[in-house]
């Protein structure tokens, strides 16, 4: 049995390797078709003009998919391993509820384009990021919280690692961009699509796009961290009929249960 096929250890892995991939994809495409420059544009604008628009969003939307999966089983993993302690078990509440509005703000940015409805598209960035690195802190503390009995040291300090990195890059693009969309270089700068090196305002550019990049792959490096535990646990579905047929309520067949319960105890 390979390493990511033992136990949900899959799931992280696709999320990861398919996340990538569709920013390498839209972004190869958007240089093939001169669409954007090479030298680092920002991720939303190698999926603003179609055709690499039409992949980044189905992509995108794939991974939000993945990621409501992944979520969900750490949550239940946390769940399953902490049952009696009401502080990890609130936490983990919270942090189901803070990655799944991250994966919504995903969903968004995959389908608002930035030159098209700017503000959503803001909107959906600050959900996914923003919100997404409070998921990650809390997961930090969780992995804290659990350590050394269920989980290793190894693994908290590589989250707390990953949340800084991620952090330092949020901070990084906010000032950046802050100071390009001051006006200090030029109005209508959301819609420009192509950089000269010599222009004015080209530096905070470069560093606000080098920071995207690098955020982006913070949080995928932080999922990568989730594959370890994820080979430990399995889910299954367990089939509760409530009824005997598809066209019986629930209630006709728990009356008729009880009815035939009576009767073998008469």
């Amino acid at each position: 049995m390979w390493w990511f096929q033992q136990g949900l250890s899959f799931l992280p892995v696709a999320l990861v390797v398919w996340s990538a991939a569709s920013f390498v994809f839209s972004y190869i495409t958007a240089i093939v078709l001169h669409h954007v420059d090479p030298l680092v544009p920002y991720i939303s604008d190698t999926g603003t003009i179609p055709p690499e628009r039409c992949l980044f969003g189905i992509m995108l939307d794939v991974s939000t998919f993945l990621g409501i999966a992944t979520m969900y089983v750490r949550y239940k993993q946390v769940s399953a391993l902490s049952p009696e302690n009401p502080k990890i078990l609130r936490l983990n509440k919270l942090g189901l509820l803070l990655g799944w509005m991250s994966c919504f703000g995903l969903c968004i940015i995959a389908n608002f384009q930035k030159c098209v409805l700017y503000y959503i598209h803001v909107l959906g960035a600050c959900l996914t990021f923003g919100v997404g690195s409070i998921y990650m802190l809390v997961q930090t503390i969780l992995s804290y919280l659990m350590q050394p009995e269920l989980h290793s040291k190894d693994i908290f300090w590589a989250r707390l690692a990953v949340f800084l990195w991620s952090c330092s890059s949020i901070l990084s693009m906010f000032v950046s961009s802050v100071v390009l969309y001051s006006g200090l270089y030029g109005q209508n700068l959301v819609q420009k699509l192509h950089w000269d090196s010599q222009e004015r305002g080209y530096t905070p550019h470069i560093i606000s796009t080098v920071s995207e990049w690098s955020l982006a792959f913070s949080f995928l490096s932080f999922f990568l961290t989730y594959i370890r535990d994820f080979q430990k646990i399995s889910l299954r579905a367990v089939v509760s009929l409530q009824g005997q047929t598809l066209h019986e309520s629930p209630g006709s067949f728990r009356a008729e249960e009880q009815a035939l319960l009576v009767a073998g105890s008469i």
